[in-house]
């Protein structure tokens, strides 16, 4: 049982390893992320001003930059595999949870590192004042291992589909509405200042959301990437 795990994982570290190579290479996903969500702060942050935004108008701008900036750039981890025709050799060196654990971890990587870039340049460029950082840091972590998981999913789904972009955003924004509605909430409550127990709720549904999100693709995706 141990040598399958260590099997799985070390399969998982490969085409994570993998796919954080090319990205290196080509810098697809690297600069669609930067590029929307840098040129949205920008249009935002001159045609509106830091001043004249409220809180909830601030927290709910910030995850609306992450969302769509999020589906301009984690869809290609499974979209480049068809369009370099790799995807069955993929499929006979991997069984599909190592696959999907490698390309999750791949995204998830990817989100947060560029989120360490995206969110101090918001903070600044829109003069907003973070009150309960714990609450805000904790928040952004389970919204965006949430919306990573989503966009690794639906990826593998609209792999072979002609019109990959418009399908992606489409199919992703009903399923992480929830995450959407509960971080914007929950980052509200960070830049209030509020107590850390009234954001108990928004993370309840943030984790419960995406651990429910994550084992159903664990469990699906076998059928997804076979098909």
């Amino acid at each position: 049982m141990a040598t399958v795990k260590s099997t799985l994982l070390h399969k998982s570290w490969v085409i994570f390893r993998k796919d954080v190579q090319l990205e290196l290479r080509t810098r697809y996903s690297i600069n669609a992320f930067l590029l929307f969500a840098v040129t949205t702060l920008i249009v935002i942050s001159f045609s509106l001003g830091p001043g004249a935004l409220t809180n909830k108008i601030l927290s709910a701008l910030l995850w609306v930059i992450i969302f769509f900036a999020s589906m301009s750039g984690l869809s290609h981890v499974f979209v480049r595999e068809e369009e370099q025709q790799t995807a069955d050799t993929l499929k006979l060196v991997a069984p599909p949870t190592a696959i999907f654990l490698g390309k999750w971890f791949f995204n998830v990587t990817l989100l947060f590192g560029l989120e360490l870039i995206i969110v101090p340049l918001y903070l600044v460029f829109m003069d907003v004042t973070v009150n309960n950082f714990l609450i805000f840091l904790t928040v952004t972590i389970a919204g965006s291992a949430g919306l990573s998981t989503v966009a690794t999913v639906i990826a593998a789904i609209i792999s072979r589909s002609s019109a990959k972009g418009a399908l992606f955003a489409v199919l992703a924004f009903p399923i992480t509405l929830p995450i959407l509605v509960s971080a914007i909430h929950g980052t509200l409550l960070a830049l209030q200042g509020n107590p850390y127990f009234d954001c108990i709720t928004d993370l309840q549904v943030l984790f419960s959301f995406s651990c429910a999100i994550f084992i159903a693709s664990i469990l699906l995706f076998e059928y997804i990437w076979i098909l």
